[in-house]
């Protein structure tokens, strides 16, 4: 994932820069960059943030730079902000999402005489691809519009002047661009919780597709939005941040309505509920909340050190990451029967050695609820790591171990009052050893979240992806491995 922060001031905007850019830290630990033009040239720095937090590698740079206008990024892949030079004139530029079809553009654009840098592992630069499409155009607001149309996947994009900042959202609108306005500064972020302690009032979301462009003294629209919406809804699920809102709804309330909607159709008798930190916290309080049953914390996070454990690719880091993280407060576990809410289950690997432990540590019964539906299929739109290799899924082991690695249709999996999705969530359970497990409906967790069902994309629970296929199937063929 990633996110992006961008303001245009009538004074120094650096100091919102700097902030507004590190309340996106939670989105990737890959790389933070900040540039900003002083009206004669730009300032720029890029580091790599896996081993040290955004705000000690960039305290000592922010010094060093001035200017009105200022664009910030948290990435968890390539370089950025990248400085280009072409005949649109100079700017800089930030990207979040995923280019699906990265290989057919960089073929075309290297057939045209452009060339592109490698960053690692044989890899090119995104951000450099979609600035390579934007030079096609005869302005940049043209060309942000021929990378959008060119691209099959997600791309939000913002991108920096001598004079202004341009805000593009995603054609499908998957990833958020939310603007704010204070007097003599206008903003433009990912995530809003960016607004609030920076004195930025939220004034609008852009809509899927939109262009504007940003000056101190307002907002022009250079594309009007497109009419088919298609947001994360993963989002409110797991990795947008509690006390932001996209679409007018905020994360944290659409979470407690979520473990509501869990506890509404759930008869287990348990002790105390807890939420898995930190995004099953919203998810367990609500559920807890329903219940009339007593929130306990039967361990707690400790986060001044560690990194975020599903990132880190090595698995044996991740694992260790993870157990680090945990500390368990044994007077809340030994004699319980305890319930905890997740997010989501993703490999499920750590989470089996939580649930040990829990046992280990005096536990009657461990029951989980998890917020979303299982997860089948790898996220195709935002580069989102946890899901990367469909294969080390929970579900897609299960059905593994049920069918064999070709399953002839994975849609009867995600029907959850059909005998096969039930066969897939025992198997699950089994391997955790979780003395029951449930999984969100997706009907709930939509009424849950409040937007209508053709505003989301749900492709990573039902293989629908909203851009023209519906009922797990894509390009009119059956969802497969």
């Amino acid at each position: 994932m990633g996110g992006f922060f961008a303001v245009a001031s009538t004074a120094d905007c650096v100091t919102d820069l700097f902030f507004g850019t590190d309340y996106h830290s939670h989105l990737g630990t890959k790389r933070g960059g900040l540039a900003c033009h002083d009206g004669r040239r730009f300032h720029r720095y890029i580091h790599n943030i896996e081993n040290a937090p955004f705000r000690s590698k960039f305290e000592t740079d922010i010094l060093a730079m001035k200017g009105r206008l200022g664009v910030g990024v948290i990435s968890n892949t390539e370089d950025q902000p990248l400085v280009i030079h072409s005949h649109l004139g100079g700017y800089a530029i930030v990207t979040v999402g995923a280019i699906r079809n990265i290989a057919s553009l960089t073929a075309r654009a290297l057939s045209q005489g452009t060339h592109l840098a490698e960053i690692s592992d044989g890899q090119l630069n995104q951000t450099e691809l979609v600035a390579t499409l934007i030079n096609q155009g005869r302005s940049i607001a043209d060309g942000i519009r021929i990378a959008q149309d060119a691209i099959d996947g997600s791309c939000s994009m913002l991108l920096l002047t001598k004079d202004s900042i341009y805000a593009a959202r995603d054609k499908f609108g998957r990833t958020p661009i939310a603007i704010g306005r204070r007097d003599g500064a206008w903003a433009a972020t990912l995530e809003t919780c960016a607004f609030p302690n920076l004195g930025f009032r939220l004034e609008r979301q852009l809509g899927p597709g939109e262009i504007v462009r940003l000056r101190a003294d307002g907002v022009e629209v250079l594309a009007p939005p497109q009419k088919t919406m298609q947001i994360c809804s993963f989002l409110w699920v797991y990795y947008g941040y509690p006390a932001s809102s996209y679409e007018g709804v905020n994360a944290e309330a659409a979470r407690y309505r979520c473990g509501a909607m869990l506890a509404k159709r759930d008869n287990v008798e348990v002790d105390c509920v807890a939420g898995i930190p930190d995004s099953g916290i919203g998810h367990a309080m609500g559920y807890a909340t329903a219940k009339g049953l007593p929130f306990h914390r039967p361990f707690v996070k400790y986060t001044p050190t560690w990194p975020r454990s599903f990132l880190p690719h090595v698995p044996q880091a991740r694992e260790l990451v993870a157990r680090m993280k945990l500390i368990p407060i044994e007077d809340f576990i030994r004699g319980q029967r305890l319930l905890f809410c997740e997010d989501s289950i993703v490999r499920g690997t750590q989470l089996k050695d939580t649930i040990q432990w829990l046992f280990d540590g005096g536990a009657r019964e461990v029951h989980m609820r998890v917020a979303c539906p299982p997860l089948l299929f790898g996220c195709r739109y935002l580069n989102f790591a946890r899901s990367r290799n469909e294969m080390d899924l929970a579900a897609r082991q299960a059905i593994s171990e049920l069918e064999g690695d070709s399953p002839l249709n994975l849609c009867e999996y995600t029907d959850p009052d059909g005998p096969k999705y039930h066969a897939m969530v025992e198997r699950i359970r089994r391997r955790m050893n979780l003395t029951t497990l449930k999984y969100q409906r997706l009907e709930d967790l939509v009424e849950a979240i409040g937007l209508p069902r053709e505003n989301l994309c749900t492709y990573c629970w039902n293989g629908s992806c909203g851009d023209g296929c519906e009922g797990g199937s894509c390009n009119d063929k059956p969802c497969r491995a």
